[in-house]
């Protein structure tokens, strides 16, 4: 029923394709992959993880893509992946693969680059390394918080559905105060990035799609 009001309107080559599944495996494989690589010393992790440092000296540019598959941990890519599962396989419904696909790349782009940017206002540590899918992440949550304000999620461990509008937001704010007190390593600034790609990409298509977003944002409220 989601499908019939999806946003996309041409066949392609990928309308045979789940881009989230494939997302997840690539996912998945490079987590493998890269771990071994950086384990063995094979490559060094400046060669895969984004380094604010690096990116202003003009090395390793292409970390702004690999870091965004890979993951710092077991637990990393499978609360990841796990919320890539539930939240992608719905946005991909709503405005097609092709346009999720790219999407989901250039959220985590906007994520990274956020993440280097705003590293020199928010902590001057141009030393931090940032992996993983969370920036491309709360790229998709913050286009629900456009497309579905009013549809109930649930936000770790909390047995409460809360709106998208609260949930995605609120949640920004819970892990940069996690991040605050107890000194963990959170990309919040990728995080932020992911969020507002979401937020202009998603005012863009319910101004595109006036009649098609506000029946979707009504069927899911």
């Amino acid at each position: 029923m989601v499908r019939a009001y999806s946003l996309s309107k041409r066949k392609s080559f990928f309308g045979s394709l789940n881009i989230t599944l494939i997302l997840i495996l690539v996912n998945i494989v490079c987590f493998i992959l890269f771990t071994i690589l950086i384990e063995t010393k094979i490559i060094p992790l400046d060669f895969i993880a984004l380094k604010p440092e690096n990116i202003f000296q003009g090395n390793y540019l292409w970390s702004f893509l690999t870091s965004m598959f890979m993951h710092g941990s077991f637990f990393h890519i499978f609360a990841n992946m796990l919320s890539l599962l539930f939240l992608g396989s719905f946005v991909e419904r709503l405005i097609g693969r092709k346009r999720f696909f790219y999407f989901y790349m250039l959220s985590g782009l906007f994520a990274g680059l956020s993440f280097v940017l705003l590293s020199l206002i928010f902590t001057g540590d141009m030393s931090a390394y940032a992996v993983g899918a969370s920036g491309a992440i709360f790229g998709i949550a913050g286009l629900m918080v456009v497309l579905t304000p009013n549809l109930p999620l649930y936000v770790m461990f909390i047995p409460i559905p809360i709106k998208a509008k609260y949930a995605v937001p609120g949640l920004l704010v819970v892990l940069w105060m996690i991040s605050l007190t107890a000194g963990a390593a959170i990309g919040n600034t990728a995080h932020l990035g992911g969020l507002i790609a979401g937020l202009v990409y998603g005012f863009y298509l319910r101004n595109k799609y006036k009649r098609k977003t506000r029946y979707i944002s009504k069927m899911f409220s």
